[in-house]
């Protein structure tokens, strides 16, 4: 395949950067207007013009990216049969996944647990929930504080999805199905339309009904998603864009760790919720607007209008308390109702120019962004009839003697739930933040770049306390600088090194509170150090390695005098390597190895505990071989070492070792055939957690087959 174009998007750049842009595999079928058959990849030209609103904002050449990042593409969702943001980080060095309580996307990036670090087209989208795949060009994944570009939070790493734009002069459809061995079943739809040289529709839809292998689990997911593509001019391009999600599931926990600290696996198979409260429900309206001006050959303008409606639910009964000693055959059940009313208005736009200055060449971007957030959230703890508190004790059964709040708990009393009695917060929220940043990057000869850059971010937040009357208001003002350096020993290979830094303001990721001291504390500040290696080797394979230290700054009050701070440090220290591209004609192969280390710190000094939810070592590798010009098939392999479920390190998540699988016809250039195979091996495995007694049950073996066509 050969990119025609002078430039590539910057997700191309991001991947190429960083080993893990992954082009379709032989006879993949791609996702724009032709089928593309991957005997050899050729880009031509080495600079990146910024033709979408993604990660990178600038025109930088392919190997000069001073940071770890990783792609993966709709091509490679497809052929890994990936369904959720989850399947991507288990293929993905340096990050893992939390359990997010059931009902939500929870990323580890570098050892830093996160649920708002999400972007969609470089826009933030903060809500908790699960984010569908259907719409998508690529995910791009980068790791360490990301401030610059992206503001307040991203302090271990941001994830962002690129969505299917219109192409103009083109018309095509794309269609999927699938079913997997579980019952659950899918459709998606890609339809583009070109209405003349200068305009063109898109929409992209899909439908899923899901199952798996626990108990009670279902639920629905819809999602439509048209858009417009304008071409106003021959130098202006602006795309729209309307999103509609409504989803509803079963919210699973997991199960208890017992007496050695492990999950009991002799509960894998019991579910410790009520089959019908225990649910999320998700309705959002996604509106963008994005504007791409070339002002000259040398300045280019990227605006965009972002505009986010958000209605959540989710309730949710849950393992609480557990003890295998002295009471092996009960449990106590907590759980809470929570609801989320979330508008996010963001405005946003940068100019890119080039210019040069005594024989040293400048590539500076300047940009501001303006987001006005309100935010109105509740929760109501359980509240149970016969202990009049949010905790009650069942028999350990499959099903547990409960349904719809109601049951017999382990004295063999009928009790009740009532999640309208026990108030836990309501807080109604106003943010107003202002930004701007510029960054400049310097080549100062063939061999040596410089980037320098800082971002200045206003971030004020009013909170009002609906139980207390009480309103609480703070604001942060931060610098957060970025500076990088390459060496470019030969065209193909650069070294870098990298300084970073971002802030997460007290109120938190969701912005749940500033009550108590937190109106008075300044915000927790990341840091990141790294250095690494970028090698494009000729057949078309390359390689990264990276190491890096995340150090956080937590301002704390005294104990010993209120008026006082104690500043505590900590610090995560890591490498990562990553391996891509094709071995020979046949065999595409996309590799990821990951090391990370970390002690936790108080007001003491180190403790010697080691952060929860952080394996010290991951794995994965996928492998696609092309058989015959119509058959293929892959294999992938995911290691995750055992980490601890809590900080106090006394709940183990084990290690694992997965194994998948997928083969392909192509029945002919426009349609597919394709099987994956998950957990080939039928491991009993628990890959995430969200505190000591839930501990997520990996899915057994499990097969899913798929349709995927064009015309």
């Amino acid at each position: 395949m050969k990119i025609r174009s002078l430039f590539i998007s910057p997700s191309h750049l991001l991947g190429a950067a960083t080993l893990s842009m992954t082009f379709a595999a032989p006879g993949v079928l791609a996702q724009t207007s032709e089928v593309v058959e991957l005997d050899s990849v050729e880009v031509v030209g080495r600079y990146l013009y910024t033709n979408q609103v993604n990660a990178l904002e600038t025109p930088t050449p392919i190997i000069d990216v001073p940071q770890s990042l990783s792609i993966v593409t709709a091509d490679q969702i497809t052929l890994q049969g990936f369904t959720s943001i989850g399947d991507i980080i288990n293929y993905t060095p340096g990050v893992n996944t939390s359990q997010g309580e059931g009902h939500r996307d929870a990323i580890v990036f570098r050892g830093v647990r996160s649920t708002a670090d999400f972007f969609i087209d470089g826009v933030r989208d903060d809500v908790q929930y699960y984010r569908p795949l259907y719409n998508l060009e690529q995910v791009e994944i980068l790791r360490g504080p990301n401030a610059l570009l992206f503001g307040r939070g991203g302090t271990g790493g941001i994830l962002n999805r690129v969505t299917k734009k219109g192409v103009i002069g083109e018309n095509f459809t794309g269609y999927q199905a699938s079913i997997d061995s579980f019952g659950e079943f899918g459709v998606q739809i890609d339809h583009n339309f070109a209405v003349d040289e200068t305009m063109a529709f898109r929409i992209n839809a899909f439908v899923e009904s899901l199952e798996n292998h626990r108990d009670f689990y279902d639920g629905d997911r819809i999602g439509i998603n048209p858009t417009a593509k304008f071409q106003l001019s021959d130098d202006s391009t602006l795309d729209l864009s309307y999103e509609y999600i409504d989803h509803e599931r079963f919210i699973d926990r997991g199960i208890p760790t017992g007496t050695n600290g492990r999950p009991v696996e002799t509960f894998e198979d019991i579910v410790f919720g009520d089959p019908e409260l225990n649910k999320t429900e998700l309705e959002a309206h996604l509106l963008r607007a994005a504007l791409q001006q070339d002002f000259s050959n040398t300045l280019k303008g990227n605006f965009s209008l972002f505009y986010g409606d958000y209605d959540k639910l989710y309730q949710n009964l849950y393992a609480s308390s557990y003890s295998q000693a002295t009471t092996p055959d009960s449990v106590t059940l907590d759980g809470y109702v929570d609801t989320t009313q979330r508008e996010n208005l963001i405005l946003s736009g940068n100019l890119i120019g080039e210019f040069i200055t005594d024989d040293i060449s400048h590539t500076v971007i300047i940009g501001a962004e303006i987001i006005d957030t309100s935010s109105d959230q509740d929760r109501y703890n359980t509240f149970w009839n016969t202990t009049s508190d949010d905790n009650e004790i069942f028999t350990i059964a499959r099903p547990l003697n409960l349904q719809g709040g109601a049951g017999v708990n382990s004295s063999g009393e009928t009790t009740s739930n009532s999640f309208t009695a026990d108030l836990n917060d309501d807080t109604r929220v106003s943010i107003d933040v202002f930004s701007a940043y510029i960054q400049d990057e310097i080549e100062l000869s063939d061999q040596w770049d410089v980037i320098i850059g800082a971002r200045f971010d206003s971030f004020d937040i009013e909170v009002f306390n609906v139980p207390a009357n009480e309103t609480r208001n703070r604001k942060d003002e931060e610098v957060s600088p970025r500076l990088g350096l390459l060496f470019k020993p030969e065209e193909n290979i650069s070294i870098y090194a990298s300084y970073s830094e971002s802030f997460l303001p007290r109120s938190g990721e969701q912005f749940a509170n500033i009550n108590g001291n937190n109106n008075q504390l300044d915000p927790n500040t990341f840091s990141n150090l790294e250095a690494g290696l970028k090698w494009d080797f000729d057949q078309g394979l390359s390689l990264t390695a990276s190491i890096f230290e995340i150090e956080q700054s937590s301002p704390q009050v005294a104990d010993n005098d209120s008026s006082t701070l104690d500043v505590i440090d900590s610090e995560i220290t890591g490498f990562e390597l990553q391996l891509n591209g094709q071995l020979t004609e046949q065999w595409y192969v996309s590799a990821g190895y990951s090391n990370l280390d970390g002690e936790q710190v108080n007001r003491s000094g180190p403790t010697g505990l080691r952060p929860r939810e952080l394996p010290e070592n991951t794995f994965s590798v996928w492998n696609n071989f092309r058989a015959t010009e119509q058959f293929g098939f892959g294999l992938g392999l995911t290691y995750q070492d055992e980490s601890f479920i809590n900080n106090g390190n006394s709940a183990i998540l084990p290690s694992y070792t997965r194994i998948d699988a997928a083969a392909y016809y192509d029945v002919s250039e426009d349609l597919r055939v394709q099987l994956n195979v998950e957990n080939l091996t039928d491991k009993l495995y628990f890959p995430n957690s969200h505190s000591t007694h839930q501990a997520t049950v990996g899915a057994p073996l499990n097969a899913r087959i798929s349709v995927i066509g064009r015309f």
